[in-house]
């Protein structure tokens, strides 16, 4: 049975919708979506070497495809080198994309508006975008900019670096000791709940059309976010204006 993927309503950029059933923007784990295997590469590297990743990533995605498999957009830092990645996995059938680096990205607010406001425009509308490792507090801005879904793995990630991760920031809990004797397990499970919760926040936001006011809110939370939200409304205002309801 094919991936069904159905777009309910636009919240600026933002797509408001459903996924096998499931409301976006939603969580996905790769206990349950199948994510292709990839050839994996840091963010800042040599175009070469970038470019080599991508060649062995679309080889590695040649394949029968089962029904929810995702395929990796990898490239580095390089615009072009993802936008071919991305293309050509989607001439293989594929209707579901992880973007790579995420944790990265967020910490080059140029890049990361430009990627994902090119892939939008780029790729099917009917195609869903997954972002990997991101912030809770990056997730309203990243929907808004049209982002479907966000790794679950995030959370056993930062649970990794005894770090634990709230609506608005995410702690080290080796600075910040909120809590005494957590567990890696419990430093994750409380990172589910934590991304569970923001994705809730985010759909019932776009219902109200209302999302835009927790862009702003929470881009206050970091000068990475701040600019962000900076950029892509003075370089893609059109793109914002797209969807936008008027009122």
């Amino acid at each position: 049975m094919p991936v069904k993927f159905e777009i309910k309503s636009h919240d600026g950029p933002g797509r408001f919708g459903k996924l096998n059933g499931e409301m976006t923007p939603l969580i996905i784990n790769s206990e349950k979506y199948n994510i292709v295997p990839c050839q994996s590469s840091p963010y800042n590297i040599e175009y070469d070497l970038a470019k080599w990743s991508v060649k062995e990533t679309i080889s590695k995605s040649k394949k029968k495809l089962e029904e929810l498999d995702i395929g990796v957009i990898q490239g580095g830092k390089y615009l072009d080198l993802r936008l071919e990645c991305a293309k050509e996995l989607e001439k293989y059938g594929y209707t579901g994309f992880l973007i790579a680096n995420g944790d990265e990205l967020l910490l080059h607010p140029q890049d990361l508006v430009k990627l994902i406001v090119n892939l939008r425009e780029t790729l099917s509308p009917n195609a869903y975008l997954i972002y990997s490792f991101a912030e809770p507090s990056f997730m309203p801005l990243i929907t808004y900019m049209g982002i479907d879904g966000f790794l679950i793995n995030s959370a056993k990630f930062y649970s990794y670096l005894n770090v634990l991760m709230t609506p608005t920031k995410n702690y080290d809990l080796n600075t910040y000791p909120l809590f005494e004797d957590l567990t890696q397990e419990e430093i994750e499970k409380y990172n589910e709940n934590t991304i569970d919760f923001v994705l809730r926040e985010i759909r019932t936001h776009m219902k109200n059309r209302s999302l835009r006011n927790l862009v702003e809110e929470r881009a206050n939370t970091s000068p990475q976010n701040k600019s962000a939200l900076k950029i892509i409304d003075k370089k893609y205002s059109d793109y914002l204006l797209k969807n936008q309801h008027l009122f």
